[in-house]
């Protein structure tokens, strides 16, 4: 699998990424995650991105292959109580999440802690970005970085303080494009893409009910991208190679509870993605998208 330099971390990442909210959020079975986990890495993917708040996520990961944790960058979130007794975003609740993190990841650092969609006012404040400064000096994270969009993500970029940024891209949510992730690239800065597939949603043939992609599907549904209406595999890796296309991307966060899935997600980069067609998708969403249609946290 390509690998790229993570911005100027020095870390060399793998194109695509594991993401780890649905692991937590179903409660995989251990077995069930130890083979879903060996056989991406296996595929040679060595980016594990998670959170806090993904449920029993950070568990599972550390009981799962903490043993290989030479073979994988490990990503994790921090901002939500998720079980404290404390305020979201308070200084001490970073400080215990982050080394609770180590803890159920059974792991003496991880490779970037993103603070976890706060809004530009707490950035503002800089008490937030103090915590994760000071783990970054004891040597429990070896960079810090931002997760959100739209203009808290913009002021994220452009304060200086961040290694990484990671924010919404995809063929259904194309506002990164513009506003920060070119500022981050100029900066050096890692930079990730969460739901980069947007959850497949024109796979579904009514609306979702979930709280994260109604919408995309409505969007979808205006957007109406003639690739959709292919096989849903080729449109899938139509939508990876746009989102891994964009310039400045360096790896995609994709989820699933599917062992398998790992090889066929390697295979679908083979496809590649024509300027033609990438233009295509960019000049549409510059006809439909309407000005509402920000970066989807």
């Amino acid at each position: 699998m390509e690998k790229r330099l993570f911005g100027n971390t020095g870390m060399n990442v793998s194109v695509l990424g594991f993401g780890g909210a649905e692991i937590g959020f179903n409660m995989t079975d251990v077995g069930e995650v130890e083979r879903l986990l060996g056989s991406a890495l296996d595929a040679e993917l060595n980016v594990i991105d998670t959170a806090e708040c993904y449920n029993i996520s950070e568990e599972l990961i550390g009981r799962t292959v903490s043993h290989r944790r030479d073979e994988y960058y490990l990503f994790s979130k921090c901002g939500h109580a998720s079980g404290f007794d404390l305020p979201d975003w308070d200084p001490k609740l970073l400080e215990q999440s982050i080394e609770r993190s180590l803890f159920r990841m059974q792991t003496d650092y991880i490779d970037c802690v993103y603070l976890h969609t706060c809004s530009e006012e707490m950035l503002r404040r800089g008490e937030v970005i103090e915590v994760l400064q000071r783990a970054k000096e004891r040597g429990l994270t070896r960079s810090i970085g931002y997760s959100g969009d739209h203009k808290a993500a913009l002021y994220a970029v452009q304060c200086g303080a961040f290694d990484s940024l990671e924010t919404s891209l995809s063929i259904a949510d194309q506002e990164a494009i513009e506003l920060t992730i070119p500022e981050a690239a100029k900066r050096g800065m890692g930079i990730v893409i969460k739901r980069p597939i947007a959850n497949v949603v024109w796979k579904n043939s009514s609306r979702p009910t979930d709280p994260y992609t109604p919408v995309y599907w409505d969007r979808i549904q205006k957007l109406d991208y003639d690739f959709l209406k292919s096989d849903v595999k080729d449109s899938v890796a139509t939508a990876i190679n746009f989102t891994l296309s964009v310039p400045g991307v360096h790896t995609a966060i994709v989820g699933t509870t599917k062992p398998e899935r790992w090889a066929e997600n390697a295979k679908l980069l083979d496809q590649g993605l024509s300027e033609e067609l990438y233009q295509a998708i960019r000049a549409r969403w510059k006809a439909v998208a309407e000005p509402d249609w920000i970066g989807n946290a």
